[in-house]
């Protein structure tokens, strides 16, 4: 796909999240629109996946620490044909299986359980270690991680467990909005800067726009030449990135947008998508 095309989904997706959300009447928005640019690339062009075979051994995977950032996972899922787009809007119903938070067990195409803060880096540790052990060969484990989030202790024993093992197959963007649920993560508990942290545990590290398409593109391609050390691709973005009344506002962490709110995000991204 050329970077137009994977910007353009990256904006439908962004879309897809406000509409459903408005919908549902309850979720995360913010925290899918600083990730979108990275969805696209990873589902639409990067991961080797097959959705009438969720389960393919071979296949790449994919892990969502944030969350509760899943409306915009539901979103690349149903693009991808996972499932029917129809099942979006029954977001955080009762009966769906789209939950507020990712469940494995419900969702074709969803890898593991997630939403516990924390635990996405060390789960996609056992999974990479557990394809090398079963002999699965060229395929990826990626991860999203929030940088709030990184100030939990299980990621750093996660690292320090990558890194031992030498798992080139595992990458792992962080989404560095500088948000949490509470405030600013420099303000909170700050772990800025970022770069410097995973490079201290032997980690392959790099730092790009989040939002770069390109360069989103390129350090994956980077990452997979580093057979011998875990990556991590540090990415600078702006929580809720395109919607106007969202862009670097904590207050849309979880709140639902109203049906004016739709129609501004629609009008913002009509040439985008």
């Amino acid at each position: 796909m050329t970077v137009d095309e994977l910007s353009r989904i990256a904006n439908r997706l962004r879309l897809d999240v406000v509409e459903t959300v408005h919908l549902a009447g309850d979720g995360h928005p913010g925290p899918c629109m600083s990730i979108a640019d990275i969805m696209a690339v990873l589902f639409f062009e990067e991961m080797k996946l097959d959705p009438e075979n969720p389960r393919w051994p071979e296949r790449d995977r994919f892990i969502l620490s944030k969350g509760h950032a899943c409306p915009i996972l539901y979103a690349a899922l149903a693009r991808k044909g996972f499932f029917p787009y129809e099942e979006l809007k029954g977001l955080r119903s009762l009966g769906s299986f789209l939950q507020g938070h990712p469940d494995m067990n419900k969702i074709p195409g969803v890898d593991t359980v997630s939403g516990s803060l924390g635990n996405g880096v060390a789960i996609g540790t056992g999974m990479a270690l557990g394809c090398r052990m079963q002999g699965i060969k060229d395929n990826y484990v990626y991860v999203i991680v929030g940088d709030g989030e990184e100030e939990e202790g299980i990621i750093w024993e996660a690292a320090m467990a990558a890194a031992k093992y030498e798992l080139g197959n595992l990458i792992v963007f962080a989404d560095l909005n500088n948000h949490q649920s509470g405030g600013h993560v420099t303000d909170l508990s700050s772990l800025y800067p970022v770069p410097d942290k995973w490079q201290a545990f032997h980690w392959h590290v790099q730092s790009i726009d989040g939002h770069d398409i390109g360069a989103i593109r390129n350090a994956i391609a980077e990452a997979k030449k580093v057979t011998d050390k875990p990556s991590i691709i540090c990415c600078k973005t702006i929580k809720g990135k395109n919607i106007p009344y969202m862009e670097d506002n904590n207050a849309w962490h979880k709140r639902t947008p109203t049906a004016e709110e739709v129609e501004i995000a629609r009008e913002a991204l009509r040439d985008k998508m």
